[in-house]
């Protein structure tokens, strides 16, 4: 049997799709079902001084309102992860005191949807309404309007390495600079839904496509004060989330009017609603000093970022965390300084989206980096090399090893396939256009290594066909997790992927995730299922080794049989070895193993971008572009060119179109996709990409992720190469010349 690790195998779930016989949440049809519908602050921030639901209770088929008068004002944080994950908790069910257009007021259950719309229509809110604060800028001035608590700022991490002010007086020059990145959506395919059943025997189902049932269930139980065992969630299929699903939104307002009714309660947004009332990436506002050498050695840098998390703290913690290491493992720069703190807005919440903080603090990096290569008079892609971090360079906080980047060899395959320097000796101005190139790097962690318990525990099972069913707490996103653990359980076990099934995220029937966030999957989720299966095939040997009467020694697994090694004639079947099992030794095979994630390593990818800038209309098109990234070893490169391909769109919205902006009240003015601009396939440019040869030996095969750092780097490569085409500073997204 060929390896399978390193061919290429669509998702699991890909027929189904295709055929649209997957079930999302929108599919799920109940039996006595009731429709919900919120209703959502028009105003940024006010005092709820009364709530009138009379006329709405008397429209035919309503079965329950609910409002923070009758509902639980436990407070609590949607981007929990563990038991006792200590973040603020600052959020409520409904709120008495509404902080951002969209923020929740009430909602309605219903026999029908049309009732359930037309009685929040009839729901009658007086409003005292308050000053409203929308930029970070106003946010952290001197006497700025408070939105929670005596500060707007939740936090100030300060990390130090080297000594950054004696350094920045040896240097030749000096940058200061600073840069404005926006709050964008997710823009997944479907939107937020969610179904509620809380039943005569207390007990609590909720079906949501998130990122995260463990956590979820943990916050609903601190919510509703009921014990974990009488809880239950479950993920159907997914229709796409980028985070936008990891943290908890509307499933508590299912719950709420379940409980109520003791009747199961299916809430599903609209557009509009899920743009304004779920979750956005940060908004940030970054202030960068960076001192060089004049041959482009940069030999001290101080990294100042304020977040803007929005109404409500959510992951504001958390991000912040993750974008400060990032930051520090790129570049062999012995002296830096990091300072981040988020900030409150009277503005959508703010939460975890692809890239986890990294676009913002990387936008900001990467485009100095352009500036500085500028102005010294010096190659971007030499600057770039000179300071890369090499294979044995190492974090400079902790003086620890960095695991085995390959950063030099992006850079050097990606001028390659690029033409690098023969595109910079191409004319800059054509007729109606200014030309330029740009490159960039960026980073992403793989996992939460020393930061949460990043552990995965799952459970694999023997079929007695010779078939293996994996129980695992994944949630594919599309992303191809679960054909990626069932590619490792094949490897080991010698059986093709398609005959190992998964059963995925169900808190009744699985065993602990931590979540599929941090880009975990194939160094942690992944490695998991490989030692998992190890566990396995080890129980399978000792087995054969009974009904062959070989040594287990002599034994190996490969094409669905038990094969002695020193007489290849000599094999038995997998399925021989169930029955054996059962029918003999009296028992199964099964194993339940956990796996937490033996060190914190990151992945890297080198973005090179051509633009054409129009002279007339400033309008910056993307001609060609490659992407060329560090995942170790290769899992499955179908895989792979998916999830690049999909990171680079939207880092080019980032770059080009994407932004969630306000009036001077704090109303949205783009929520929907007629006017919130994603980039469609006709405005995407040729894209090549690559994976360099590495090996991640903490790595499952060698493997790391993609997931996330496939994002990162194409914001400040664009904005680099309007720099090479125009001479123009790029200082904010999306670009506006």
């Amino acid at each position: 049997m060929e390896r399978v690790i390193g061919k290429s195998y669509p998702v699991k779930d890909a027929a189904l799709k295709v055929t649209g016989q997957l079930k999302y949440v929108s599919d799920l049809k109940p039996q006595n079902v009731l429709h919900a519908k919120l209703l959502l602050s028009p105003v940024a921030h006010a005092k709820i001084k009364s709530i009138d639901v009379d006329e709405a209770l008397k429209v035919e088929g309503v079965r329950a309102v609910a409002t923070h008068l009758n509902s639980s004002n436990i407070r609590y944080n949607g981007a929990l992860r563990f038991f006792e994950h200590d973040i603020p908790k600052d959020e409520a069910v409904f709120n008495k005191t509404v902080r951002y257009v969209g923020d929740r007021i009430a909602a309605v259950a219903a026999e029908t949807i049309e009732a359930a719309e037309k009685a929040v229509n009839l729901i009658k809110v007086e409003y005292e309404e308050l000053p409203a604060v929308l930029t970070i800028q106003d946010a952290i001035k001197e006497g700025a309007d408070l939105i929670h608590g005596k500060t707007n700022k939740i936090a100030e991490m300060e990390i130090d390495a080297g000594n950054v002010d004696e350094a920045f007086e040896e240097c030749d020059n000096v940058f200061e600079d600073e840069y404005n990145v926006p709050a964008i959506h997710h823009g997944a395919i479907e939107t937020h839904s969610v179904i509620a059943h809380y039943d005569y025997n207390h007990n609590l189902t909720v079906y949501t496509p998130c990122q995260n049932t463990f956590a979820f269930r943990i916050i609903l139980s601190q919510i509703f004060e009921m014990p974990l065992h009488k809880i239950r969630v479950v993920r159907p299929a997914i229709g796409g989330s980028f985070g936008g699903k990891l943290e908890m939104t509307i499933e508590p307002v299912a719950a709420v009017l379940s409980i109520m009714t003791k009747r199961p309660v299916k809430l599903v947004l609209n557009r509009k609603e899920s743009i304004i009332a779920t979750r956005t990436r940060h908004g940030a506002y970054v202030k960068i000093k960076t001192g060089v050498k004049n041959d482009g050695e940069i030999l001290a840098q101080n990294i100042e970022i304020y977040t803007n998390t929005g109404a409500y703290a959510s992951s504001a913690l958390n991000v912040m965390g993750a974008l400060s290491h990032k930051v520090y493992k790129v570049y062999k720069i012995p002296n830096m300084r990091f300072k981040g703190i988020p900030v409150y807005t009277n503005t959508p919440i703010a939460g975890a989206m692809r890239g986890y903080g990294s676009p913002q603090v990387f936008m900001a990096q990467q485009a100095q980096i352009g500036k500085i290569a500028k102005t010294l008079g010096l190659d971007l892609t030499y600057v770039q090399e000179k300071n890369s971090a090499e294979p044995d360079s190492v974090d400079v906080r902790f003086n620890a090893p960095l695991g085995n980047p390959r950063i030099l060899d992006c850079i050097e395959k990606g001028k390659e396939l690029f033409g690098w320097d023969e595109k910079k000796r191409l004319p800059k101005e054509e007729e109606k256009y200014y030309r330029g190139v740009g490159m960039a790097i960026g980073a992403h962690g793989n996992g939460v290594f020393g930061a949460h318990r990043d552990v995965i525990t799952l459970t694999l099972k023997l079929n007695e066909d010779g078939t293996a069913t994996l129980i695992t707490g994944v949630h594919d996103m599309g992303n191809g997790v679960a054909t990626m653990q069932t590619m490792m359980v094949s490897e080991v076990l010698g059986i093709r992927p398609e005959d190992v099934e998964t059963y995925e995220a169900d808190t009744d029937a699985c065993t602990f995730n931590l979540g599929d966030y941090a880009s975990r999957g194939v160094f942690v989720e992944g490695a998991g299922a490989k030692k998992t299966a190890e566990k396995l095939r080890e129980m399978i040997l000792v087995e054969a080794e009974k009904l062959m009467e070989v040594p287990k020694e002599n034994l190996i697994l490969e094409d669905g049989l038990v094969v002695n090694k020193e007489d290849k004639n000599q094999s038995k079947t997998l399925s021989d070895v169930a029955v054996f099992t059962q029918s003999k030794s009296l028992k199964e095979l099964s194993v339940v193993e956990s796996f937490s994630s033996p060190a914190g390593i990151t992945s890297y990818g080198v973005h090179f971008a051509e633009v054409l800038v129009d002279k007339e209309t400033k309008k910056v098109k993307v001609e060609n572009f490659v992407a060329v990234h560090d995942v170790g070893t290769v899992i499955n490169p179908m895989n792979l060119q998916g999830q690049l391909e999909g990171g680079i769109h939207m880092g080019l919205g980032y770059a080009l179109s994407e932004e969630v902006n306000f009036d001077e009240k704090g109303v949205p003015l783009n929520d929907e996709f007629t006017s919130y601009k994603m980039l469609r396939a006709n405005e995407m440019p040729d894209i090549r990409i690559h994976f360099v040869d590495g090996f991640e030996k903490d790595g499952p095969y060698g493997g790391k992720s993609i997931g996330e750092c496939a994002v990162v780097p194409s914001a400040p490569a664009v904005a680099n190469a309007v720099l090479d085409a125009t001479g123009i500073e790029v200082h904010s997204l999306p670009i506006k010349l």
